[in-house]
């Protein structure tokens, strides 16, 4: 069967399991997955390996635009997702340390800092077969994506799943904490002065309160197939 998509854009809010529905979907597709999370995550560790402050806006926006990050396929066999690489040193696992994720947050809020990622993350959609997760993909980083989806679902089904993750992980935590703090960020990521959470005008919302993993997969497949036929038609 002939394929015209070749850039499937996915956003959403914490918990409405885009990375788990758009690695599935690129498996499936024989494409790229993207999660554009990973570029801010790699600007923490060379911001904390040469010792920038995370307060200092303006070297971590000249680190941002002095460093080249490349995204591929998974190159070995460790149960990675893709691989990394940071001025061509594979730092997959290194941007999974608890330093990285305590700092994340700072980093990527910084404007500079997410114009510098947006133009490294637009170059490689640029090779296409990619499908990118983040929360202005759509909007901001492939806005003429081939399909956007906008994967969503009720502020308590997504609070439920990340309690259940995080009980999986043996994290002493309660629902009631996990809802509040998700609807917290929901608030921040929908408020935030540099590109809000919202999606596309043109982005299949698709609402999974009530579905699994396999269910939204399914449902998003029968949608890009549509959209395919759709090009082939035209």
């Amino acid at each position: 069967m002939t394929h015209t998509i070749r850039t499937i854009a996915i956003d959403g809010p914490a918990g409405a399991g885009k990375s788990t529905v758009a690695q599935a979907l690129a498996q499936k597709l024989g494409f790229l997955y993207f999660d554009t999370g990973v570029m801010y995550r790699a600007v923490a560790l060379a911001a904390l390996r040469r010792g920038i402050s995370l307060q200092n806006e303006p070297a971590l926006a000249a680190l941002a635009n002095d460093i080249f990050i490349e995204v591929l396929p998974p190159t070995v066999a460790d149960g990675r997702q893709y691989t990394v690489l940071l001025d061509g040193e594979d730092v997959t696992w290194a941007l999974r340390q608890p330093e990285v994720d305590a700092s994340v947050s700072v980093v990527s809020a910084y404007a500079p800092v997410r114009q510098a990622m947006v133009a490294q993350q637009r170059r490689i959609a640029q090779r296409g077969n990619v499908v990118m997760v983040g929360r202005d993909i759509g909007t901001v980083v492939m806005p003429d994506a081939d399909v956007k989806i906008y994967l969503d679902a009720s502020v308590e089904a997504r609070a439920l799943r990340r309690y259940r993750e995080l009980r999986l992980r043996n994290v002493e935590v309660t629902y009631e904490e996990v809802l509040a703090s998700m609807r917290a960020r929901d608030e921040l990521d929908r408020t935030r002065a540099v590109t809000p959470l919202r999606p596309a005008d043109d982005a299949f919302i698709v609402d999974n309160t009530d579905m699994d993993a396999e269910d939204t997969l399914d449902y998003i497949l029968n949608l890009i197939e549509r959209v395919n036929q759709a090009h082939l038609a035209a």
